[in-house]
């Protein structure tokens, strides 16, 4: 390959190199506006939760989750069996559930929300137990 061949090799990479720098810059400008915007939201939330926790009575503060509803009754279930690992649909068969799809969803839904409340672990995707 001669130095001309080479130098025309080298400019069309640094284009390339170029135009893809400017695309990023592009979505790194996007992100930042998103971000400003979350962030503002974020501020506005924070703001509401602190007003609403100054006008709310005393001794107002919600029970336990869904008590007596159908988290209580998966809670009940580990309970009952501290040490099983369950899969959404297992759990619907083990509580004599219906095990279509929308109310096994429905179940999926709930025990992510006592995983993050701190009821139950998650030790595999879709795998759930108690907390111990």
């Amino acid at each position: 390959m001669n130095v001309a061949g080479l130098l025309a090799g080298l400019q069309a990479r640094h284009d390339e190199v170029t135009a893809r720098a400017a695309e990023l810059r592009g979505h790194i400008e996007h992100l930042t506006a998103a971000l400003g915007e979350t962030e503002a939201r974020l501020a506005d939330l924070g703001t509401a939760r602190k007003v609403v926790a100054e006008v709310a009575p005393a001794g107002a503060e919600p029970g336990p989750p869904e008590t007596g509803t159908a988290c209580q009754a998966i809670v009940n279930a580990f309970n009952q069996h501290p040490g099983h690992v369950c899969r959404a649909r297992e759990l619907h068969e083990l509580l004599d559930m219906p095990t279509d799809e929308a109310s096994v969803n429905i179940t999926r839904s709930r025990l992510g929300r006592l995983t993050r409340q701190g009821f139950l672990t998650q030790p595999g995707r879709g795998r759930y137990q108690k907390r111990t």
